[in-house]
C-alpha cells in the first residue's frame, strides 16, 4: 500500500508539470483556467480578444498570440468555445492548433458542440498522432469558479484515464459516456434538452401560481421541499423572482444546443416534441432582442401570455 500511495504521488507530481493549454477565455474559459493554474498546472492562454489574456497572465499564465503558439507549450489543450465553427477555425485555421500541435498530445474540447464537427476534429487530428476528449460541461460560471462541474467526456477510455487528473480539478462529478468521438456532444445536448423542459416547467408552475394570486417566493420554497425539488428550481427560481435575467447560460447558446439535438435526433429518429416547443420559445425571445439573456428567460413568454409577473412579494 505505501509503494501504491507513493506511485500515487508521483503521478500527481508529474501531472502537474505537463504543460496545459487553454483557448476560449469567456464565462466559463477563465474559471476553469484559474483552477488550473491554481492546482500547479503550468498554464498558457490565448483568446480572441486580449484582455481575457493579459488578465490572467498577470495571475500567472503565459501569455501566447495564438493557438499555434499555445500547442507549442502544451501537450494537454483545453478549448472552451462558443460553437463548432470557432472550434474548427482555432484547430485547422491560420496559425491554427494543428499547424504545430504535437504527436501524443491531447486536445480536450469543452465545448457545447456538434457531435459532427467533433468527430471531424478527432479523425483529423488522429492521422497526426493526437489524441481528442470532448468534453462538454454544465454549470455555469459559479460551478467552473468552484469546481463543481459536471464534466460529460467522450473518446478513447485510456486517454479519459490519462487526463482524469485535469478534470477532476474542474469537475464534480466526471463521467465516461463513451469511446466513440461525439460522445460527450451528445450527452451535452441530452443535458440541454432536460434542462430546456425543465426550466419552461418551473417558468410554468410559478407564472400559474402568481397568477393565482400566491406569492411566488413561498411557492418555490414549498416545491423545493417535496418531488419537484431540482437544480433548475434551486438555481434559477431566484432570478425569476428577483427579475434578473443576467446571463449564466444563454438563450442563444441553449438554442444553438437544441438546434444540434433536434438535428441529431433526426439522424437517429428520435421524436422530440418537449424540445422543439423549447427552442420555439427561445426563438420568440431572439425575435425581440432577447437572446443575450439568461436561458431563464423563457418564463418572460410566459409572463407575457398569463399578463403576470413572478416576482416574489415585498
Amino acid at each position: 500500500m505505501i509503494r501504491a500511495a507513493i506511485q500515487e504521488m508521483e503521478g500527481i507530481a508529474l501531472m502537474s508539470q505537463v504543460g496545459v493549454g487553454f483557448i476560449g477565455l469567456g464565462l466559463m474559459g477563465r474559471p476553469m483556467a484559474r483552477r488550473l493554474m491554481a492546482a500547479g498546472h503550468p498554464v498558457s492562454v490565448a483568446n480572441r480578444s486580449r484582455p481575457s489574456v493579459d488578465a490572467l497572465a498577470a495571475e500567472g499564465a503565459h501569455p501566447c498570440q495564438s493557438p499555434a503558439e499555445v500547442a507549442e507549450r502544451a501537450e494537454v489543450v483545453f478549448t472552451m468555445l462558443p460553437d463548432a465553427p470557432h472550434v474548427e477555425d482555432v484547430v485547422f485555421g491560420e496559425n491554427g492548433l494543428a499547424a504545430s500541435i504535437k504527436p501524443g498530445s491531447v486536445l480536450i474540447d469543452s465545448t457545447s458542440n456538434n457531435p459532427k464537427s467533433a468527430e471531424k476534429v478527432a479523425a483529423v487530428l488522429a492521422e497526426r498522432g493526437v489524441e481528442m476528449l470532448d468534453a462538454p460541461v454544465s454549470g455555469a460560471p459559479e460551478g467552473a469558479e468552484q469546481g463543481t462541474l459536471a464534466i460529460m467526456v467522450g473518446g478513447p477510455r485510456a486517454t479519459f484515464e490519462r487526463c482524469r487528473p485535469f478534470l477532476d480539478v474542474l469537475g464534480g462529478k466526471v463521467v465516461h459516456v463513451g469511446e466513440a468521438p461525439g460522445s460527450g456532444c451528445v450527452a451535452k445536448l441530452a443535458n440541454q434538452i432536460l434542462v430546456g423542459i425543465t426550466f419552461l416547467g418551473v417558468g410554468e408552475a410559478l407564472v400559474f401560481g402568481a397568477k393565482a394570486g400566491l406569492d411566488p417566493a413561498a411557492l418555490a420554497e414549498a416545491m423545493g421541499a417535496g418531488l419537484a425539488r431540482c437544480g433548475a428550481l434551486e438555481v434559477k427560481a431566484p432570478k425569476i423572482l428577483s427579475g434578473d435575467f443576467s446571463p449564466g447560460g444563454k438563450v442563444s447558446s441553449h438554442t444553438k444546443d437544441l438546434r444540434y439535438a433536434m438535428e441529431k435526433a433526426e439522424e437517429i429518429g428520435v421524436s422530440l416534441p418537449g424540445t422543439k416547443i423549447v427552442a420555439q420559445m427561445f426563438a420568440e425571445l431572439a425575435a425581440a432582442g432577447e437572446d443575450g439573456l439568461d436561458h431563464i428567460a423563457i418564463v418572460k413568454i410566459l409572463e407575457r401570455m398569463a399578463g403576470v409577473e413572478a416576482r416574489a412579494k415585498k
